[in-house]
């Protein structure tokens, strides 16, 4: 079955967007980032840590509605455009299921010619990211106990 939404928003052929159960790659993101005309390129790293407010943390699953969570990062590209006219490229990849700690949870990029702007533009990216798409993360604690988060639930500054 096809989600459509209505008013929805296309990526542009040069970004790259993908929702995966496979490990993310910084190599891989940096070069779907890159572009000849970038004198930048940022990328953010989102890795499981061991904790979360003190509290030891052994693993976490992830979980996504796919079709709306992409529509999310095309329109956190198009803003970005919007914002930040000279972006030549956005890359967003966020991985579901169950990751261990130390691995990849997420991957945002941005290839643009200065780097003050692919600077501010990844950092609007996973802001809006962590604010807006429908994922959520399952935490699981050493002592046994789990408990899930809604990653719109976002920290505070």
């Amino acid at each position: 079955m096809i989600t459509t939404f209505p008013f929805s928003i296309k990526p542009k052929s040069e970004d790259s967007f993908v929702i995966t159960f496979a490990p993310l790659l910084v190599e891989e993101i940096y070069r779907l980032a890159n572009d000849p005309a970038n004198g930048a390129v940022v990328v953010m790293s989102g890795t499981v840590r061991n904790q979360t407010d003190g509290k030891p943390v052994v693993s976490l699953e992830y979980q996504a509605y796919e079709p709306m969570a992409l529509q999310v990062f095309y329109q956190i590209a198009t803003d970005i455009r919007q914002k930040w006219t000279d972006v030549n490229r956005v890359v967003i990849h966020h991985r579901i299921g169950h990751l261990q700690i130390g691995e990849i949870s997420v991957l945002v990029a941005v290839g643009c010619p200065h780097r003050s702007e692919a600077f501010a533009a990844c950092r609007y990216a996973i802001d809006t990211l962590k604010h807006n798409a429908p994922m959520w993360k399952k935490e699981h604690w050493q002592d046994g106990s789990s408990s899930w988060v809604s990653i719109g639930a976002c920290e505070q500054s």
